[in-house]
């Protein structure tokens, strides 16, 4: 199952961030911390340049706590300041601004030292579609002041929003790039809604999403579902499970597959499996 998706204003993202990076002073990196590998754009560190970056696991309340440490540990030893936030409740977020504030220092130091009494610090906040970077401005601030929504592609254009009276934030329209070499790349970001639902086989992609549950995380499937799972069962036969253990079946009792397709994937993005971390640090060759 081969999946891209990199729609036309994608493009033009990319080229706006390019022609304002010179305009911000740090690079916030806002990852999936159920995906941080799949989820972390190889573009967003070239278009950074020489710019001092923070690494944001997101939905770091429904991935694993373990793994999340071991993330963090990981981009800490490749000299990345990394923090985990659940955008949403707000935990961990005033982190980012504290990091930001201690990164800045020196450069803030010599600045006044030049009797520039007061400049605040003006951030980029680069990521995927559907990460969470409008709910995370939207909590910084306290209001809503850009669009939200549980799908990819949502935000579209630059936006600078003021933090707080030091600190400045330019959001920007989730990214990803042209092609993804390794499909389980496409595969993570559609399991976990980065991808235009849409433009996807649903029943497919869920077949897809049993094969990877079965393999990392076997409990949570028969946990969920109260449904017993043979070894070797293919993910046909699960799905089957899954749908006759909920009763959804189409007119005449044949079992609805797509209904089954859809609820697992929707239980498994809203964690209602588990928290569940699809990708381990040891997978990582670089940052």
């Amino acid at each position: 199952m081969n999946i891209q998706w990199y729609p036309g204003h994608m493009t033009k993202a990319k080229r706006m961030m390019a022609e304002n990076i010179a305009l911000v002073d740090i690079v916030i990196e806002l990852l999936d911390a159920r995906i941080p590998l799949s989820s972390k754009n190889p573009d967003v560190r070239q278009l950074a340049k020489n710019k001092p970056r923070i690494v944001v696991l997101n939905k770091s309340d429904i991935s694993d706590p373990v793994a999340n440490e071991a993330w963090l540990a990981f981009f800490r030893v490749n000299d990345l300041a990394a923090i985990c936030v659940d955008s949403v409740s707000g935990k961990g977020m005033t982190q980012i601004t504290d990091e930001a504030r201690r990164i800045m220092q020196p450069k803030l130091a010599r600045k006044l030292a030049r009797g520039r009494n007061f400049t605040p610090i003006r951030a980029m906040i680069a990521g995927i579609p559907n990460v969470g970077k409008s709910t995370l401005i939207n909590k910084f601030v306290g209001k809503s002041v850009t669009k939200t929504a549980d799908r990819p592609g949502v935000t579209r254009g630059k936006q600078w929003i003021r933090i707080v009276k030091d600190f400045e934030l330019l959001d920007t329209p989730g990214l990803l790039w042209p092609k993804f070499d390794d499909e389980r790349v496409g595969l993570n970001l559609a399991f976990t809604g980065a991808i235009n639902d849409q433009i996807i086989d649903i029943i497919e992609l869920s077949l897809k999403l049993i094969e990877t549950l079965v393999s990392q995380a076997p409990s949570s499937i028969p946990t969920r579902y109260k449904v017993d799972i043979t070894d070797g069962e293919s993910p046909h036969d699960i799905l089957e499970k899954i749908a006759a253990a909920r009763g959804f079946r189409l007119k005449g009792g044949t079992l609805n597959l797509e209904r089954a397709a859809i609820t697992l994937i929707d239980e498994f993005r809203a964690a209602k499996l588990g928290r569940i971390t699809l990708e381990l640090p040891a997978e990582v060759t670089t940052c």
